[in-house]
């Protein structure tokens, strides 16, 4: 397998998330169906949230695929969901059942009697299907369904063990609960309130021990009282039998609490935190229920997969909805069961490419790469809008805003290049979710911190680009030189394996030493991770076979002249036998067939790979034990030993059970029979490993032995030979050793289908109008700097195909060319036009046209985009996609106002949290820029935008007269005109954001609609207190880029119509000219009820549209976020410092200008008031 295998030593799992819930249909049009893959689900709060957040006339259907390797998790999650359909108490039974460690007898009983219920409908696939629940919940694999009754009968049986394995279990949750008391406070939940994650740290502590001391969310000592029985859903796991649920498992860590925090009027309590939960936990299964109940499309559909992330995914891309859906490829580690869908359901015609798929932290678990490599290829391909989402809680580094581009290794323009897909606010350079908490909390921690919340959209780039699918040229991957490819991903390859030398961690100063240390047990990568990548680079990029050699003997060039890796020489074995195994590159040695010699010699026939077989005696893994009792999980490997040389073998799959030999001696097989009891058991430990049997020639068999061992690179092997002083061989027997050594011959799967190499002379083009006119556009050519890292420039050749166009260029017309999107350039030539178009934004000012007038072409060079640089995404960073009739938002998410609490402005210091929200959507970069006067402003047009989105969301900043602003106008500072006015109606909490969503209308003020509107508009000016945003240069344009975005993010409740102007003008937005209207007519006058109560706004509704605002934040890991201490304002005044400001001796979070101040709000604050170390 492509990750490592480790000796799991502690094992936790999680039966309750520990992020908060989101929506996955986030970056969907309401009108497009979400096939849905989840990968590591976890519990079911997202899948809730998301069928929340569907707006109720919407007709589409999500179809959610849940992947999860424990089995406990997905069994679980339809315990819940099967009780909400039969409408148990949401708050009472069902939130018991799910969330609590002990329960009274009535929640018990109702759990017992629901798992004897789903037991008997499982027990055949037809009769689930049958059921009530098959219709919607649904399993892709009878193992799955088989895992899950099992846990179900598990749970149903528990009280009625023996009474010494009760109390063992008991004693384990008391061990846990023990532990947790005993430990600081925990107060994960906190983070779920994002920016006010300090209004409620110290009740989600306190909520914590509450939990683990009493096993509830009760408060009324009664009923605690009568919870005294162990949840056996707790109970069972991959560990067995115990208390192996992850110990610092927090109830209501994924709900949302900023709500509950903000709005309320006195010191937030437990109890308060647990009703808003509570409510929230109500209002998701009401509206899966009310789902439900609705026409059959709007059903939701929910499968079930058990089932290693990378095994389902590899199973997914090759077999897909194949009537034969068989696998040699086992669910997991430790699990021989292969990865099989029920024939019946793939008949169901299952979806196997998803538009969107969520990975979970699985990239804190596999490594970043490994996700990229499994998930890409079930993505739905261009010009469909798809989706894929990564997350991670852990970082490696010193400081974590830096983390997420060290993951790759590479540069990420190249690695999107190769990828397909690019990070959306590595583009953008703003992103509408905030981090700003976890910000300040890294802040205050520093290196202490634990955790740091990364959540990454990836998108394709041409997606944003409104012309890209309108010409076939720009669906075509690009171009690299053999030379730069090769070189680029041999320092790619060194860059990943680096760690495994020693004077690498040498070399690393004092600090990253120590923590690289304490991670380097941590390896989520080997040799076949790095081909699986040469896999999908070679497939995505149409490489031919030619072509490809000639990369990889530019990389064999670089490989065997790099010294510096030491351990290539131990794992060069693996590598070449992966290479060939996945079909990336075949070396011609491999190419001449084994001879029958030692264990082959009575071999009908050697095949070019062959798997071995190690059997490893129980007794001989105590070592391993000893290792994992010190919190160590040290990864294993096989080695193939010989008196010369020993190579290692990193991909390695491993079970308990026993291996039988079968077949005949010229055709050998093997069997194998799974422990039922696993790690619990007394069977041998059977691990296996590929090939390629040319290997064994090079000594003779009788001279090799075949072993089981720990990396001498690891953490755990450095505490094995100081603590024990013995090798780092678990166990190991020689190679002729048939009762100990099997070897049997490895199936080998045909390549997938051949890329047709596509070159620029024979690519297709589409013709659309005039957008082809001069010829062919063919792919671009990418250029790699000198050191083969960066890409300096990108190269389309139009190939000349227009009779007229070819005699004018002859006679020297000279062609010109204009970047008109952030991917595509308009060539011009005769009055002719040609749109070319690149797989990345580009420079296009920066252009350099090569016209070849003898040979019939035009060569177009320009750079390539990137952050802080111009044009690019900058010409329109909030693109709005027409594809296929739905519009598709590229940089921002879409939001439901309906499913957003409101914020209340009245409530203490509500006002002051805003304004300090809003301002940390500035880098510092920005907050220097602005301290420099108007300047910064000015010349920066996004700087200006969140100027102006700045003022929108403040509530205290106030008119001459002192009046809050509610009604803005956009103020041309060029021509001192205002067009377009902004009504601010209320704001709302972005829960999954983190942020806070302002609710508007917008009202372009053409001359044709004030010709018409003269009287109503003059009460407005009179009446409704307008206030001016002064928009510099490009500001005015960016605010029409901006407004169809907020249109069109918060439409749920209409859809656009065969007349839209969108449509007819094929531009979106319809214009960036002053005094003409950028938005279509679609929206006008749709959800306009706030407009309707304001007597003077009121004639305006019919002709205003809905806009939901957000503030637009920095990038951590591009540039600094966070106030410096200069920029702080008082609490009280919100004026500077006299003479600095000064922060609150006791808490340290509320600062002052001056003693005044602070005593001022002394009477206020003392209730709040903790000191920063409680």
């Amino acid at each position: 397998m492509s990750h490592p295998l480790f000796w799991p030593g502690k094992y936790y799992w999680f039966p309750i998330g520990n992020t908060a819930a989101v929506c996955y249909s986030r970056d969907l049009a309401p009108e497009e169906p979400g096939n849905i893959l989840l990968l590591g689900c976890g519990d079911p709060r997202n899948v809730l949230y998301t069928i929340y957040n569907e707006p109720t006339n919407g007709t589409r259907r999500l179809d959610f695929t849940c992947c999860d390797s424990e089995p406990a998790v997905l069994a679980r999650n339809v315990l819940l969901l099967t009780l909400v359909i039969d409408q148990q108490s949401y708050t009472n039974t069902v939130w018991n059942i799910f969330y609590h460690l002990y329960l009274d007898d009535a929640s018990h009983q109702a759990l017992l009697a629901q798992c004897r219920k789903l037991v008997a409908l499982a027990d055949t696939a037809q009769r689930w299907r049958d059921s009530p629940y098959g219709r919607i919940i649904r399993f892709c694999s009878d193992y799955s369904r088989n895992e899950l009754q099992r846990h179900w009968s598990l749970y149903a049986d528990m009280h009625e063990l023996p009474e010494a394995r009760k109390r063992a279990i008991r004693e384990a949750f008391s061990r846990v609960a023990e532990f947790n008391l005993s430990t600081k406070g925990v107060a994960g939940a906190a983070r779920s309130a994002g920016p006010l994650t300090h209004l409620i740290q110290e009740p989600s502590i306190s909520l914590f021990s509450h939990y683990w001391k009493t096993g509830t969310t009760i408060f009324d000592s009664p009923a605690i009282a009568q919870a005294t029985l162990i949840n056996p859903t707790f109970v069972y796991s991959l560990a067995g039998e115990g208390g192996h649920a992850y110990h610092r498992t927090e109830p209501l860590a994924g709900f949302h609490l900023a709500a509950v925090a903000g709005n309320s009027e006195r010191t937030v309590t437990m109890m308060d935190i647990v009703e808003g939960a509570k409510a929230e936990f109500s209002d998701w299964c009401t509206a899966f229920i009310s789902h439900l109940a609705s026409s059959s499309s709007r059903v939701p559909i929910i499968r079930l997969v058990v089932g290693d992330a990378m095994a389902v995914c590899s199973y997914l891309e090759r077999h897909g909805n194949l009537e034969t859906i068989r696998s040699t490829t086992p669910v997991a580690q430790w699990k021989t069961q292969p990865m099989a869908f029920n024939k019946e359901y793939a008949s169901e015609g299952f979806p196997d490419r998803f538009n969107v798929i969520d990975t979970s932290n699985l990239v804190d678990h596999i490594d970043l790469l490994n996700v990229l490599i499994i998930a890409l290829p079930l993505l739905e391909p261009p010009p469909r809008p798809s989706v894929l989402y990564t997350e991670s809680l852990l970082f490696e580094g010193l400081n974590p805003t830096k983390d997420f581009a060290r993951r790759l290794r590479a540069n990420l323009t190249v690695m999107s290049l190769l990828l397909g897909v690019t990070p959306i606010d590595y583009v953008s350079g703003f992103s509408s979710r905030s981090n700003t908490h976890d910000l300040m909390l890294h802040a205050a921690v520093g290196t202490d911190a634990a955790q740091f919340h990364q959540v990454t959209t990836w998108k394709t780039p041409l997606t944003g680009d409104p012309y890209a699918y309108r010409c076939g040229g720009a669906a075509l991957p690009p171009v690299f030189d053999h030379i730069q490819l090769g070189t680029f991903l041999y320092d790619l390859y060194h860059a990943l394996f680096e760690k495994e030398d020693v004077f690498y961690l040498l070399g690393l100063k004092e600090k990253r030493r120590a923590k690289a240390l304490a991670h380097s047990d941590i390896i989520h990568i080997n040799r076949e991770t790095y081909v699986l990548f040469l896999k999908l680079v070679k497939g995505r990029l149409c490489i031919s076979r030619e072509v490809w050699n000639r990369v990889m003997l530019r990389f064999w060039d670089l490989f065997e002249a790099d010294q510096t890796l030491v351990m290539d020489k131990v794992y060069g074995q693996e590598f070449v036998t992966q290479l060939h195994l996945h079909h990336v590159v075949t070396l011609p040695f491999l190419s001449f067939p084994p001879q029958k010699l030692g264990r082959f010699a009575g071999w009908a026939s050697v095949p070019t790979l062959v798997r071995v077989i190690l059997i490893v005696p129980r007794e001989r893994l105590s070592k391993l034990s000893d290792i994992a009792q010190d919190n160590l999980t040290p990864p294993l490997q096989c080695d193939i030993l010989g008196p010369e040389k020993i190579n290692s073998f990193a991909s390695v799959h491993a079970a308990f059970g026993h291996a039988y030999t079968a077949g005949t001696r010229e055709s050998p097989r093997v069997s194998f029979e799974q422990d039922p009891e696993e790690w619990n058991g007394t069977s041998p430990l059977i691990v296996s490993f590929i090939l390629a049997a040319r290997y064994l020639e090079f000594q003779p068999h009788h001279l090799q032995r075949v072993a089981l061992s720990i990396p001498n690179f690891s953490g755990s092997a450095r505490v094995t030979i100081a603590g024990h002083g013995e090798s780092l061989c678990i166990h190991s027997a020689d190679l002729t050793d048939e009762s100990s050594v099997l070897l049997v011959p490895e199936r080998h799967s045909p390549p997938d289908q051949p890329s047709s190499p596509i070159s620029s002379s024979s690519s297709p083009s589409v013709v659309h109008g005039d957008r082809t006119e001069i010829g062919t556009s063919g792919r671009a050519v990418v250029a790699l700097d000198e050191q083969c890292e960066l890409v300096t420039t990108m190269t389309c050749t139009v190939s000349i195909e227009n009779e007229v166009v070819q005699w004018k260029l002859g006679e020297g017309a000279q062609p010109s060319i204009v970047q008109i999107s952030p991917c595509t350039m308009k060539l011009t030539l005769c009055g002719r036009v040609q749109y070319v178009t690149y797989p990345f934004p580009v420079i296009g000012s920066q252009n350099r046209l090569r016209p070849a007038r003898k040979s019939r072409y035009i060569e177009v060079v320009v750079p390539v985009y990137g952050p802080f640089k111009p044009e690019g995404m900058k010409l329109n960073p909030f693109p709005v996609i027409d594809i296929d009739r739905q519009l598709a938002l590229w940089s921002m998410h879409r939001v439901n106002l309906r499913c957003m609490p409101s914020l209340v402005l009245g409530t203490p210091g509500s006002i002051q949290r805003l304004d300090a929200h809003v301002g940390n959507m500035m880098s510092n970069r920005e907050h220097s820029l602005l301290r420099e006067g108007h300047k910064g402003d000015k010349g920066d047009p996004m700087l200006n935008l969140k100027q102006s989105l700045s003022i929108i969301f403040c509530p205290a900043d106030r008119d001459l007269e002192g009046r809050p602003r509610r009604l803005l106008a956009l103020l041309d500072d060029a021509t001192n005109n205002f067009d377009t006015l902004i009504f601010v109606d209320t704001f709302h909490y972005d829960l999954q954001y983190h942020t806070i969503v302002c609710s508007g209308y917008v009202l372009p003020t053409t001359e044709e609609f004030m010709s018409r509107m003269r009287v109503p508009f003059g009460r407005l000016v009179e009446l409704g207190r307008i206030s001016h945003l002064r928009l510099y240069s490009g500001g005015l344009k960016l605010w029409k880029q901006l407004l169809p975005a907020l249109a069109e993010r918060c439409r749920y409740s209409w859809q656009h119509t065969d007349k839209c102007e969108y449509r007819k003008k094929g531009t979106i937005p319809l214009s960036e000219e002053s005094d003409e209207d950028p938005l279509c007519s679609c929206g006008r006058g749709k959800d306009v009820a706030c407009m309707n109560r304001n007597e003077v706004w009121r004639p305006f509704a019919p002709h205003v549209t809905r806009i939901a605002l957000s503030p637009l934040f920095a990038v951590s890991y591009l540039e600094t976020v966070g106030r410096q201490p200069s920029a702080h304002r008082c609490f009280v005044c919100r004026g500077n410092g006299k003479p600095k400001i000064m922060a609150c001796g006791r808490c340290n979070k509320v600062r002052y200008c001056s003693k005044a101040c602070q005593k001022n709000h002394w009477r206020e604050h003392k209730t709040q008031c903790v000191t920063s170390d409680a």
